[in-house]
C-alpha cells in the first residue's frame, strides 16, 4: 500500500505542476511519495527484521529514481504542452489516480479477507480522507477548473468515505476511542519521562571533573 502510493506520487507530482496548481499542491505529492517510502521502509526495517544498511541502501535508490522520473517528466510534458499534445498529461492523471485508489483499495481486500474491519486505524483513515477533502476544495478554487484534478482526489475521497462507513458499521468508533486513550496515555508517559529526566541533578562526568581539577577547582 505504502508504495503504491510512494509511485502515485511521481505522476500526481508532474499533473500539479504542469498544470500550474498553487504551491501547496505541487508539494503535496512529494511529501506523500516521501513519508510513503519512509513508512514503507520502517515495515520492512521493523516488520522483516532488515539491517538499517540495507534498508537505506534500498530506499535511497528509489528515491533518487522516483525524483529524476519526476523531474524529467516535468520538463517532457511541458514541452508536450507546448506542442498542443495533452494525451500525456491525462494519462499521468489517469496514472496517479490509479496508484492512490490502488492504494486504498488495498484496505478493502484487508476488510473482505479477513473479514473484519480489526487492525485498520481509523485515525488514520480519517485524516487521509480529510486530506483528500481539502485537496479537492483547492482545485475547485483553482483560476480554472481541473476536471481531471477534481477526479484524482474526489475518487481517492469517494474510497476513504466508504472504508469508514465500514469502521463505523462494524465498531469502528470504539476502535477510535481506544487509539485515542492509547495516545493520551503514551503522551502522559512521555511528559512524566521527561519532568523526571529535568529533575534529576547530574553529576559531573569524568571531563569535567578533570576539567574543574586542572583549573585549579577543589569540588567538595
Amino acid at each position: 500500500m505504502m508504495l503504491l502510493w510512494a509511485c502515485a506520487g511521481v505522476p500526481l507530482g508532474v499533473y500539479n505542476i504542469v498544470e500550474d496548481f498553487n504551491i501547496a499542491l505541487r508539494i503535496q505529492p512529494q511529501i506523500l511519495t516521501f513519508l510513503s517510502l519512509v513508512t514503507w521502509i520502517q515495515c520492512k526495517y521493523y516488520g522483516n527484521k532488515w539491517p538499517w544498511t540495507k534498508s537505506a541502501t534500498l530506499v535511497t535508490p528509489i528515491a533518487a529514481v522516483m525524483g529524476g522520473i519526476e523531474v524529467g517528466l516535468v520538463f517532457a510534458l511541458r514541452a508536450a504542452r507546448r506542442n498542443h499534445v495533452d494525451w500525456p498529461i491525462t494519462f499521468m492523471a489517469v496514472l496517479s489516480a490509479c496508484f492512490l485508489c490502488a492504494g486504498v483499495l488495498r484496505h478493502y481486500w484487508d476488510i473482505y479477507k479477513e473479514r473484519t474491519v480489526r487492525g485498520i486505524s481509523f485515525i488514520f483513515v480519517g485524516i487521509d480522507a480529510l486530506g483528500d477533502l481539502t485537496s479537492l476544495i483547492s482545485v475547485f478554487f483553482q483560476p480554472d477548473l481541473d476536471i481531471l484534478g477534481m477526479v484524482i482526489y474526489g475518487s481517492e475521497l469517494v474510497l476513504w468515505l466508504g472504508s469508514i462507513f465500514d469502521l463505523g458499521c462494524d465498531g469502528g468508533w470504539k476502535d477510535a476511542e481506544a487509539e485515542m486513550r492509547d495516545m493520551r496515555e503514551t503522551q502522559e508517559m512521555v511528559a512524566v519521562m521527561i519532568r523526571k529526566s529535568l529533575s534529576e541533578p547530574r553529576p559531573y562526568g569524568q571531563r569535567s571533573l578533570r576539567a574543574a581539577q586542572y583549573s585549579g577547582l577543589r569540588l567538595q
